[in-house]
């Protein structure tokens, strides 16, 4: 585990490949989950973009399916994600399984960097002026205009990706 504010490589190169604009937002690996990490450096959930690796259930090879949804939604994986994916059941991706899809951590997973998987944006993150993502490890966030997720390839917007939370 990285304890340095150097991004990913391959975040890295992708946003350097796609010209994305993007601040870098050190943080302790130790505060890297979006609850701690918003509580502890001010940020408020709505302005959190989490990235979540989703895999098919029971298809052979399984499909897979990277997903960007804001901390205050709920990933509709049963529905939505299965329509995207054209399964019948999908679930979020392990923790190994998300290291070995994209080559990053829990806690620090980002779109950006992601190579020839479809990532999914829910259209709530891109009303959003400004979002905070992960930077590839647990030891960077990256701050961006939701916005510049489009210059990425395999990049689609979503309606409806996502439902707010029930209190």
């Amino acid at each position: 585990m990285t304890q340095s504010s150097e991004l990913h490589p391959k975040v890295q190169e992708a946003l350097k490949a796609f010209d994305v604009t993007y601040e870098i937002f050190p943080c302790d690996p130790e505060l890297a989950d979006t609850a701690a990490f918003c509580e502890h450096y001010g940020f408020k959930l709505e302005q959190s973009a989490n990235t979540i690796l989703v895999a098919s259930k029971k298809v052979e090879p399984a499909k897979h399916a990277v997903c960007v949804v804001l901390a205050t939604t709920k990933l509709d994986v049963n529905k939505a994600v299965c329509k995207l994916l054209g399964v019948r059941r999908a679930s979020f991706a392990n923790a190994e399984e998300t290291v070995e899809k994209t080559g990053m951590m829990i806690g620090g997973v980002t779109a950006i960097g992601v190579e020839d998987l479809p990532i999914y944006v829910d259209a709530a993150v891109m009303d959003q002026k400004q979002v905070v993502m992960g930077g590839g490890n647990r030891s960077t966030k990256l701050l961006l205009s939701p916005q510049e997720l489009q210059k990425l390839p395999n990049v689609h917007v979503v309606a409806d990706l996502a439902q707010p939370k029930s209190e």
